[in-house]
Parts: C-alpha cells; sequence; structure tokens
C-alpha cells in the first residue's frame, strides 16, 4: 500500500508541474508620458514589457532565459520586439533596485506554456513546439502574457498581457496591452479551461469573437 502511494504521488508531481515566480514593475519617462515596465520571471525566464496607459499603447517586450550576473541579469534573448531596430539577441538588467514587486497570489496554470494545437471537429491537431516558430504564454502570480515569435529569424509576430484568474474551470483574461491592436486594453474573456497532463485546453472566444479550442502544453524549463 507505501510503494501504491508513492507510485500515485510521484505521478501526480509529474503530471502537475508547480513554478514559483514573481511579477515587477517600475516607471520611466518617455516623450513626456509615464512608461510602465512590467516584469514577469520565474526560476529561468525573464519578460520585460514596456506600454502606456493613457492613452493605452503598447511600446517594446523582450524575453529569454537569464542568469543572474552579480548584482543583476543576463538575458539570452528569445524575442525582442525592436530587432529590426536595435538587433539585441541578449541584455544585461542592472536596474533591480528599481523595481517594485507586484506580485499576488500563485494561481492555477501558473508556468510557462507553448501553443501546441487546436481542437476542431472534436479532432486535436497538434502542432511541433520544437519549431523555431512559437506561441508562448507565460502566467505567474495573477498575470499573464502570451508572445509570438521565432527564435531562428528573431521576427515578431505580437503580444499581449494582462491579469488572469483561474477558478473552478473558468479562465478570465483582462487585457492591459495588446501590440496588434491598443484598442483592446481594459476588455476581459472568459473561457473555459482544464488540465489533462502537461497539456492545457483553453475553450472560448477570442478578442475578434471568433471560436476557438486551443491545447497548451507546459514548458520546461
Amino acid at each position: 500500500m507505501k510503494n501504491q502511494f508513492l507510485f500515485f504521488l510521484m505521478a501526480f508531481l509529474l503530471i502537475s508541474p508547480t513554478v514559483s515566480g514573481q511579477v515587477f514593475s517600475f516607471t520611466t519617462s518617455e516623450n513626456g508620458q509615464s512608461l510602465e515596465h512590467r516584469i514577469l520571471m520565474d526560476e529561468s525566464y525573464f519578460v520585460e514589457t514596456q506600454f502606456t496607459t493613457d492613452p493605452n499603447n503598447f511600446a517594446k517586450t523582450i524575453g529569454g532565459f537569464y542568469k543572474k550576473r552579480g548584482n543583476g541579469l543576463r538575458v539570452s534573448l528569445e524575442f525582442n520586439s525592436n530587432f529590426s531596430k536595435d538587433s539585441l539577441k541578449f541584455v544585461v538588467i542592472d536596474n533591480l533596485d528599481q523595481w517594485i514587486k507586484n506580485s499576488s497570489d500563485t494561481l492555477p496554470l501558473q508556468g510557462k506554456w507553448l501553443m501546441a494545437g487546436r481542437v476542431k471537429e472534436n479532432q486535436e491537431r497538434r502542432r511541433d513546439t520544437s519549431r523555431p516558430r512559437k506561441t508562448m504564454k507565460i502566467l505567474i502570480d495573477g498575470f499573464f502574457q502570451w508572445i509570438a515569435f521565432n527564435t531562428a529569424t528573431f521576427s515578431f509576430h505580437g503580444s499581449g498581457g494582462g491579469r488572469y484568474n483561474a477558478e473552478n474551470g473558468t479562465y478570465t483574461e483582462t487585457i492591459d496591452f495588446f501590440s496588434r491592436d491598443n484598442n483592446k486594453a481594459g476588455i476581459s474573456l472568459e473561457f473555459e479551461y482544464t488540465q489533462k497532463g502537461l497539456d492545457w485546453h483553453h475553450k472560448g472566444f477570442s478578442s475578434k469573437g471568433d471560436p476557438l479550442h486551443e491545447i497548451w502544453t507546459f514548458r520546461t524549463p
């Protein structure tokens, strides 16, 4: 009986990923406007996004795997929305003393997820998540962000983010910024969600009102 319990416990841990992370922010001034910098981090990954709220305007996002470097971080970028202008593939972050912690309680679905496919006519249609063209969603302490990018060409295809809640099978996003349409900031979208092993099934309607049933798979590390 004891061995059976340990087996089921280990199996549960393997299919129920837990991720620690933190959310930070700080503001700077640019062209007379207050620019918000929002940072989502887990144990190995860093995302920073810059946007304004009056008016709502997406400015920039960068992200990738990081290592601690003295009192700062060195980030090897996977995406950079300004790559066509600055050609940066890594950055050194040394202003951690300016960051203000915004983390709240850890919620279900915390971690990094890759778009792994869709369900159409009750059939799963999977995609290869190892390819350079990726859509990733990172959820940390009640904040979310999705990013579409290509690690081979460094092309950037869009991003959006804000706050989320996940409870009793209902997942709700409230958008703070959206690179493809600044007018989407402030709206909330509600979805059904279920977890099946390392997959997250996400069903509802997009910001355009189109029906969707997406499959996201947990990304490690």
